[in-house]
């Protein structure tokens, strides 16, 4: 063990803090229930400075505790992973805390509060579980305390179905991790991951590890498949919850991959990969497919939360290809691509549902069409939320630029895989990628544009005001973190690379001071890959400012103010400009048959009639019906035909009986 150990010890008072809230909150009344965000924000601070300390010292920190099951006790680790994820956890819980301070008392709840603070400490105490049924036990913590913020507003039947959906997913997938680890203790039952690191696994029972970790973790994340819950889940919570379970507890699922995959399971063999990039790229393009389409803010967010995770689900796929195939400085690359896209998601992502939050709090809806024209009346929100499209479009020189940009030069590396089906599958990774960061684009600017530009579509929008002071400095110091990871992403990729040697078997960036500044980003040598982000931002403000300095000297200094271009109606009402659905129309019409079988009606009036015309569109999610629906239905069905068997007459009950001992000594007789 190297370094003081205070680092531990810190994150233990940090628990301790959240404890303690979480229980004060029950017993006080609920006017002061504000204080668990001063108390969570506390309690994230000194969690921050402990991870970041063993981060960069690279301590490696044990305890057993003497809690847990008998004889086994309770195991803690603080490594370099649990460290990092550590950091995107707490910088989240800090924002979403201070976010917190800025509701006002009336809308305090005991249904929420009290559960705020439980829920920071269960995704904390999950990083430093060091045996399975620590994990489990926390991992189970995380689940039913977010489920409870989901159904908090219980009189909405919405959340109660979307707490419904989650209960089941949260459920299922913790049974899978049960015998994941299982799997991984083996016939002698060694809980600790100490044991299961030197244990060797046959390749079925890998398999079989993996697959179970795939769906546990998967679902946990909300990877296709597996996200029926997410679309549900995160816009019925509310919104600083929203942002903690979508930039944070996801990465939680992430660490628990990566923790199995890279740490327990041992060496990765090279098809091992191809679920990661599978579902990974099917997640990034398919959950836009739906983003772009939806009408509700937060659910559309929460679809962008499904293919940014299909991106580090990719990253993560890439890896482990690369590093079977004994292609260490390609791993490293991929490895850092996924670990830093899971750093610049928590920021941006949880900008973005905190800056949906202020909106639904000033105006009371998330529907698209009954918002616009709000750049007028909350204009930080406005631009902070900008930033925060541009981000999760990953455009240079902001943060969610970088990672992309790593993943692709992993893609690019594709060509010298041994392995055939990996040959063929990364120049197809690399188009879905590239579908999907167009998506993404045209995802957010139909979003910015409805919900900010234009006139405002309805009362509530053309009455909103700007969000508190809390709330706004969240949301900018969260935009302040996007330009900073973009700007510096080259200082980010550098400081994992202890991280990447220790789990991919190589660094992803060369020593910055070789490239042509201290802040280039290197990718393999600096001759084939470099990304310079501050002289691109360098350049950016210089074009910009020196077009606006053109246009100024050279236009007309007299104001001219007319009517903007109305398609030749001069009508005033805001029912003329474009709608959420009119952007999306190009999309729907092109991938709806396929993706989500979208049909079109329209009623129109005949000529001479004065009633309104009606235009519908219906969408069908192919996963849901035939993934959900139509199993949980025929199960539905096949219960209802065996609940005859509770009015049996007591001789059909005897022959019933009679028979199955029968069958079980036929059986036994010819298996034995």
């Amino acid at each position: 063990m190297t370094g003081a150990g205070w680092q531990l010890q810190a994150l233990f008072v940090a628990l301790a803090i959240y404890a303690g809230a979480a229980l004060a909150a029950v017993f006080l009344p609920r006017h002061r229930l504000g204080f668990v965000y001063a108390a969570s924000a506390a309690a994230a601070s000194l969690a921050i400075a402990a991870d970041i300390s063993a981060f960069f010292n690279e301590v490696v920190l044990k305890e057993q505790l003497p809690v847990g099951l008998p004889g086994v006790g309770l195991h803690i680790r603080l490594d370099g992973l649990s460290a990092f994820f550590g950091f995107i956890v707490n910088v989240g819980v800090l924002m979403a805390s201070i976010y917190g301070a800025g509701i006002k008392r009336a809308d305090l709840s005991k249904r929420i509060e009290p559960l705020y603070p439980a829920f920071c400490a269960a995704m904390n105490a999950v990083l430093l579980a060091d045996d399975a049924f620590g994990f489990l036990f926390f991992w189970e913590l995380m689940s039913l305390s977010s489920w409870a913020l989901v159904v908090s507003r219980h009189d909405d039947p919405d959340n109660r179905k979307a707490g419904y959906v989650y209960l089941l997913m949260a459920a299922g997938g913790t049974m899978a991790l049960l015998f994941a680890f299982g799997g991984l203790a083996g016939a002698s039952g060694g809980y600790a991951f100490d044991t299961m690191r030197a244990s060797h696994l046959t390749p079925l029972v890998s398999a079989l590890v993996l697959g179970a970790a795939l769906f546990g973790a998967g679902s946990k994340a909300g990877i296709m498949p597996l996200h029926a819950w997410l679309p549900l889940a995160h816009p019925a919570a509310p919104s600083h919850v929203s942002a903690l379970m979508s930039g944070v507890m996801t990465k939680v699922a992430i660490y628990a991959l990566i923790r199995v995959v890279f740490d327990l399971l041992g060496d990765p063999q090279w098809w091992w990969s191809l679920p990661f990039i599978l579902l990974g790229a099917g997640s990034a393009v398919g959950a836009l497919l739906y983003a772009v389409q939806d009408q509700d803010l937060k659910r559309l967010l929460a679809y962008s939360t499904i293919e940014n995770v299909g991106i580090i689900f990719a990253g993560v796929g890439l890896a482990i290809a690369f590093k079977s195939s004994n292609i260490p400085p390609a791993a490293g690359i991929a490895l850092a691509a996924a670990l830093i896209h899971a750093l610049n998601h928590s920021w941006f992502k949880s900008l973005l549902f905190l800056g949906a939050g202020a909106v639904l709090h000033s105006t009371g809806t998330k529907q698209l069409d009954r918002l616009g024209g709000l750049i007028h009346r909350m204009p930080k929100t406005s631009a902070f939320w900008l930033i925060g499209a541009l981000a999760i479009s990953a455009l240079p020189p902001l943060n969610g630029f970088v990672s992309e940009w790593l993943l692709f030069q992993a893609v690019l590396t594709g060509p010298v895989f041994p392995e055939p089906i990996l040959r063929f599958l990364s120049p197809v990774l690399g188009a879905m990628l590239a579908l999907a960061a167009g998506l993404a684009a045209a995802c957010f600017v139909r979003a910015y544009g409805t919900v900010f530009l234009g006139r405002p579509r309805s009362p509530e929008a053309a009455n909103a005001h700007e969000a508190p002071f809390a709330q706004t400095l969240a949301i900018g110091l969260l935009a302040v973190l996007c330009i900073l990871g973009g700007l510096f992403g080259g200082l980010t990729a550098f400081a994992l690379n202890p991280l990447l040697v220790e789990y991919a078997g190589a660094a992803a960036a060369i020593n910055t001071q070789t490239g042509p500044t201290p802040f280039s980003l290197i990718a393999f040598d600096q001759g084939r890959a470099i990304y310079d982000a501050p002289t691109i931002a360098f350049f950016v403000a210089v074009s910009a400012f020196a077009t606006m300095a053109a246009i100024h000297l050279f236009a007309s200094k007299k104001t001219r103010r007319s009517p903007a271009w109305d398609c030749g109606f001069p009508d005033p009402s805001p029912a003329t400009q474009y709608t959420a659905s009119s952007y999306s129309q190009p999309l729907r019409r092109v991938y709806g048959g396929v993706v989500y079988s979208s049909t079109e009606t329209v009623d129109m009036p005949p000529p001479g009639s004065l009633r309104e015309g009606h235009f519908h569109i219906r969408f069908s999610d192919y996963i849901w019906r035939f993934l959900y629906v139509m199993p949980a239905n025929a199960l539905w069905s096949l219960s209802e035909r065996f609940d005859l068997i509770h009015y049996l007459t007591i001789r059909r009950y005897l022959v019933l009986m009679f028979s199955t001992l029968i069958v079980l000594l036929v059986i036994t007789a010819t298996f034995m």
